[in-house]
């Protein structure tokens, strides 16, 4: 693996892994929906120039008071492309600023927006006073992209497949 493999996300599977087809690829990534994660896989549009897009639930209504309770202000989806010539999936990932607004909370989207590969980390931490008087944090909530990219990720890897991060273009 080199540097730049390194600083975008790519990964290869272990050697002796078999590639399946471009198919079972797609079935295996649509396969990780269900109604226990926070994300959904899902047909690309000829618009997004994916062939599958993995993206957070936030407006659903069963996920919304998760997103709304945690304040979450950046929501990220990855674009996914698969090469069954080379047995890859490329991906590049998009990241919104977003704003919780009104009385019944609904999102809001600003102009704030990168493309490329997203790792960044959302936390909240409490400080409450301990019974020896001194200050202790206590972390409350991460919202970690990882939490959806590694599924995907090794969704890819086990099918014999490489995991391409892209910067710019699929």
């Amino acid at each position: 693996m080199g540097l730049f493999d390194k600083l975008t996300g790519t990964r290869h599977p272990g050697s002796g892994v078999a590639p399946r087809t471009a198919e079972e690829v797609r079935a295996a990534l649509l396969g990780l929906n269900g109604p226990d994660v926070p994300y959904l896989v899902r047909n690309g549009t000829p618009s997004e120039s994916a062939d599958l897009v993995a993206e957070w639930r936030i407006l659903e209504p069963a996920w919304r008071t998760f997103f709304v309770r945690t304040q979450l202000d950046r929501t990220v989806r990855t674009l996914m492309r698969l090469m069954p010539d080379s047995h890859e999936v490329r991906t590049v990932d998009e990241q919104w600023k977003v704003q919780w607004v009104g009385d019944t909370p609904r999102l809001a989207q600003s102009r704030e927006y990168s493309r490329g590969q997203v790792t960044m980390k959302s936390r909240q931490w409490t400080f409450e006073r301990g019974d020896d008087g001194k200050l202790h944090k206590t972390e409350t909530f991460t919202f970690d992209p990882a939490e959806m990219k590694d599924p995907l990720r090794d969704a890819v890897l086990d099918a014999g497949w490489v995991w391409r991060g892209v910067v710019f273009k699929l």
